[in-house]
Order: structure tokens, then sequence, then C-alpha cells
């Protein structure tokens, strides 16, 4: 299973949900590739947000590795699933599929809602991480059993 986490700008959410889903995965000792990126190009090859990282780093968890980097065409043909973090983005990344197999390995992460974007308030970031972690559990029970 390869899953690819998108949000805007690649620093705060999809970051979170590549760290997190990323280490639950590696905990359950499945070989599932796990990545991110921003449907912007503001802040590629930065480290995620500061208050990410921070974040993570309060649950045990170091995202500070990570890169940021731009959804591309290529990615399509590279992941199974790509979820995105709120309606921009899924219709940002709609946008670039070529053909209904692309189009239907877009999702939101959450299903029928949005995960926050945090970046203007830092009282949100351990609530965002807090939903990211639920879903991402969940995640692993889903997909573990369509593969």
């Amino acid at each position: 299973m390869k899953i690819l986490m998108v949000c805007l700008g690649n620093i705060c959410r999809s970051p979170l949900a590549h760290g997190i889903l990323e280490h639950l995965v590696r905990q359950k000792g499945l070989n599932w590739e796990i990545d991110s990126a921003g449907t912007g190009n503001w802040h590629i090859g930065e480290q995620p947000d500061r208050r990410s990282i921070a974040v993570a780093r309060k649950y045990g968890l170091d995202i500070s590795g990570q890169s940021c980097r731009q959804f591309e065409i290529a990615d399509f043909e590279r992941f199974d699933q790509i979820l995105v973090m709120d309606y921009s983005n899924l219709n940002d990344v709609k946008a670039l599929a070529r053909n209904e197999e692309e189009h239907n390995k877009i999702s939101l992460f959450l299903k029928n809602t949005i995960v926050p974007d945090p970046y203007h308030d830092d009282d949100q970031f351990d609530p965002v991480y807090q939903m990211i972690e639920k879903r991402c559990k969940e995640l692993i029970e889903e997909f573990a059993s369509t593969i």
C-alpha cells in the first residue's frame, strides 16, 4: 500500500499525517510507503512548520527530517491512495487527474469533512494532531483489510 497525504503547503497537516501514519504502520509491521506533498510550491525543500514539528515531538514523533514538496502528476502512478486535507486540496488534485483511475485514487482524509488548517492559530496544532492520529488508526484498519 502506498499512501500520499496532501495539504496546501506541505508544512502543517500533511507532514503530521505522513509522520503519524508512517509511525503506526511501522509499529504494525506493515510494508507500506507513506509520503506527503502540497498543492502549492511555497515551501519546497523546507522542513515542516516548527509547530507541527513541536506537536509531533510532544507525542514522541520526529518529523523534522521531512522535506516539503509539491504534488506532481507522477504521484498518480506512484501511489494507491491520495488523501487530501480539505476541499480546496481535493479540487486542485482532481483537476490534475488525467483519467478515471487517477480520479478514483483521490479522497478526503476525513471522508466527509476537512482537517482544519492550523497555520494561523497556534492553539489548533494539538487538536489537529489528535484528529489526524485518530483517522490514521482507522486507515490502517480500513486499508489492511483490502490488501
